[in-house]
């Protein structure tokens, strides 16, 4: 089964400042802000939605084609992609601009000043996904991801013309998508993803109920933080699945791609929907325990321990089954 997650690919700059921001502005002078704050360190980590999304689909053992747009500093990222299973000979290199990227400093009560650079993804409306078809063969499923607005409508709008299932998951860009854009990526799609911010906001976007839009998609997978994930379908009952516990939360950047990607990996595998969103939270939490999107390591054994302690024996066998890319 050929999966192709387009969307965004980034490199994060995540810095600490050990003082308030607060404390450094000036009432009656933040129309002349000039400010330069000490961090005390710096954590540099591989991110972007696709990407990460990728790198867990890579990870269980299938074979993702990674599609977005990069600058000519990504080769080192690429080497890693690639050395955990993921096929990256879609993604376009600009030759004038850099890779995307988010610089975010905290202070000491969590708050945050971050620059999100938008770089090559910019050039991410000139991938052609016939030119990804034409290489690596029929697709099974396209995943639409967070990207430049134009690519997102593009990609959704080529599935349609070549009859490929895709999946959209439009997260951080329903903020900047009008509501015919935001229709125009739902309609059709095979699994809608949101969170539960989200959800709110497409509703509101598109003018839908939640009727009309369960008309318009197979399958609506909505995740609720810790309240774990809920999956609806139009004339179903819905499925609610519990989160996997995490007692030391180290870092929750990037837990939702680790659901999508542990939920796509069971559905490709075509396990029941129960068991893909059990293996789903279960890679999530994962994640949550780890810091950083990318830097997690997943095993056989403790994964499927998560799923048994969460969810009981149901799920673990049909899982194993489809785990042996872990060792």
């Amino acid at each position: 089964m050929r999966i192709a997650v387009t969307g965004s690919i980034a490199t994060d700059h995540l810095m600490t400042f050990p003082g308030r921001f607060a404390e450094q502005l000036l009432a009656g002078r933040l129309d002349r802000v000039s400010l330069s704050f000490l961090a005390d360190d710096l954590e540099v980590r591989r991110g972007g939605v696709a990407a990460n999304i990728a790198f867990g689909l890579g990870v269980l053992g299938l074979r993702p084609l990674l599609v977005g747009a990069v600058g000519a500093d990504f080769e080192p990222y690429r080497i890693r992609l690639k050395d955990h299973g993921v096929d990256t000979d879609s993604v376009r290199v600009s030759g004038t601009l850099h890779t995307a990227r988010f610089v975010c400093t905290t202070d000491r009560d969590q708050n945050q000043i971050a620059t999100f650079y938008t770089g090559a993804m910019a050039e991410a409306r000139e991938i052609d996904l016939r030119e990804t078809v034409a290489r690596a063969g029929r697709l099974d499923l396209v995943l639409v991801s967070p990207d430049d607005p134009g690519a997102m409508l593009r990609h959704t709008r080529t599935c349609r013309e070549l009859g490929i299932p895709f999946a959209a998951d439009p997260s951080q860009q329903l903020a900047r998508l009008d509501g015919g854009e935001v229709r125009a990526l739902v309609e059709g799609a095979r699994h809608l993803f949101t969170n539960e911010y989200e959800t709110a906001l497409l509703l509101e976007k598109t003018g839908w109920t939640h009727a009309q839009v369960l008309s318009r998609v197979g399958r609506w997978v909505t995740t609720h933080g810790d309240a774990g994930v809920r999956i609806r379908a139009e004339g179903e009952r819905p499925l609610a699945v519990p989160a996997v516990p995490v007692r030391d939360v180290a870092d929750p950047t990037g837990v939702g791609d680790a659901f999508r990607a542990g939920f796509l990996a069971g559905t490709l595998w075509g396990v029941p929907e129960k068991c893909a969103a059990q293996l789903g939270c279960a890679v999530a939490a994962t994640v949550l325990g780890s810091v950083g999107t990318q830097e997690y390591v997943l095993d056989r054994e403790s994964l499927v321990a998560r799923v048994r302690e969460t969810y009981g024996a149901g799920c673990t066998a049909t899982l194993l089954a489809h785990l042996r890319a872990l060792t």
